[in-house]
């Protein structure tokens, strides 16, 4: 258990799985020193280290594919989801929804997510 769980009142879980990724590579961003004035007073109730370690653990099972890794970075880097009524993202849209419910599901077995 990290410090962050062993306080649960200073922490926050994630709404969805989609908050949670986009979390994680802002994140990664600030960790790689892309991203400057990082302020925040959000903790959140798991690690970067965490996250990353689970999303691995997902595609290394073959519950997370290629595909879904690779939409989750196209649109991860957009900072937003692709949408479905948009001819050219309408295949993005169904791969990213369920990359979104195999996280979300990983997510709230670890109680990470409301």
């Amino acid at each position: 258990m990290n410090n962050l769980q062993q306080n649960p009142v200073n922490v926050e879980k994630f709404h969805n799985a989609e908050q949670m990724w986009f979390w994680f590579l802002y994140s990664k961003s600030v960790q790689s020193g892309f991203v400057r004035n990082h302020n925040t007073c959000t903790h959140r109730i798991c690690e970067l280290l965490d996250v990353e370690s689970m999303i691995t653990k997902l595609y290394l099972s073959g519950k997370l594919t290629e595909e879904h890794l690779s939409v989750m970075k196209k649109f991860g880097d957009k900072k937003r989801a692709p949408h479905q009524y948009i001819w050219a993202e309408n295949h993005d849209a169904y791969v990213w929804k369920c990359a979104m419910e195999i996280l979300e599901n990983a997510a709230k077995e670890k109680d990470w997510i409301d």
